[in-house]
């Protein structure tokens, strides 16, 4: 069995979200009020129960899993549950997205439990709009995150920047220098219209061709695009001439990538989404509680690929995405 989409996609690498709470509510992410607050803790999957679709999912030729949330770091004993999986044969990479507000605390023990990399969402490096944008977020703990990242070997560090005209795009020059000054790569990410909370902010969408005339602006023609594989698959990469910088731009609006798309989701709910754009999705929480075999597990996973779409529709059917929260899919 292999994990081949009806459209000749291979899919090697699985999203995985081990909560949908945050402790920061970005506006184009969260509610204000929260991810399903009236959530009981018996709703999400516990570790094992990850472990085992993960392990299922490996066998079928998985070989990357990020780990993402909400904010990943705010479920007690991620570390161990990374050591749990890191051993599985066949899986190369153990990602991490992260908001960095608790990284500095938890950057060795990641590292040591077998994390190779991790991505940092920072919209702004001013602090009152930092705080502003994310609803109560520090800076200061995040850079702090940044620096312990780099410093336990989570290497390559990818910055996230979700743009927003009229908010944050002013930024954009000084998110590359701040990259420059660290030695990491920095993706520019348009804002997509994902659950009521993206929807309501794509007023403020900045696509890619701008984006990229301001980068290109700065850097001139220090700007060299990237002919080697990205780690992520979807963002345009280019690389800044003599130095470790890359900027990627991550353009699923105005020009997506749903062709090359390799990858699925799992919600800390055990809700298999096979779109991160459409409602397509396969419940493995339900037959992983009433006691389905490894095999069946496997079977019901490779079924699931068969009903994975050919690519999202964001301009056509934000209908469809409106019940869906950006928090509880893992971006």
């Amino acid at each position: 069995m292999a994990l081949i989409d009806p459209f000749n996609r291979k899919i090697e690498y699985l999203r995985v979200s081990v909560t949908d709470k945050c402790n920061y509510r970005c506006g184009y992410c969260m509610p204000e009020q929260g991810a399903h607050p009236e959530g009981r803790h018996t709703e999400y999957l516990d570790f094992d129960e990850l472990s085992r679709i993960i392990k299922a999912f490996v066998e079928l030729g998985v070989t990357k899993v990020r780990i993402t949330g909400g904010e990943p770091l705010v479920r007690k004993g991620l570390s161990d549950f990374v050591s749990s999986i890191s051993p599985l044969d066949g899986l190369k990479e153990i990602a991490l997205s992260t908001n960095g507000h608790f990284l500095d605390k938890h950057a060795v023990a990641l590292k040591e439990a077998g994390v190779t990399r991790a991505n940092i969402s920072i919209d702004s490096l001013k602090p009152e709009l930092f705080n502003k944008i994310t609803r109560g977020g520090d800076l200061k703990k995040v850079l702090a995150g940044v620096d312990a990242a780099l410093e336990a070997g989570l290497n390559p560090i990818k910055f996230n920047m979700v743009v927003m005209k009229g908010t944050n795009d002013g930024e954009i020059e000084r998110m590359v220098d701040y990259g420059l000054e660290k030695g990491v790569e920095v993706r520019f990410i348009e804002t997509m219209p994902i659950g009521e909370a993206g929807i309501s902010l794509m007023d403020q969408h900045y696509p890619m061709d701008a984006i990229m005339k301001r980068i290109k602006a700065h850097v001139g023609t220090d700007l060299i695009p990237s002919t080697g594989k990205s780690h992520d698959g979807p963002s345009k990469n280019f690389i800044i001439k003599g130095t470790d910088t890359r900027i990627g731009v991550i353009s699923a609006v105005s020009q997506h990538f749903c062709e090359s798309c390799n990858r699925v989701r799992l919600t800390a709910r055990g809700v298999l989404a096979l779109c991160l754009g459409q409602e397509d999705s396969v419940d493995l929480r339900t037959p992983i509680r009433e006691g389905i075999s490894d095999e069946g597990l496997k079977q019901m996973i490779v079924d699931a690929m068969l009903k994975k779409p050919e690519r999202h529709f964001f301009n056509e059917n934000v209908h469809n995405i409106e019940f869906r929260q950006m928090v509880s899919l893992g971006g």
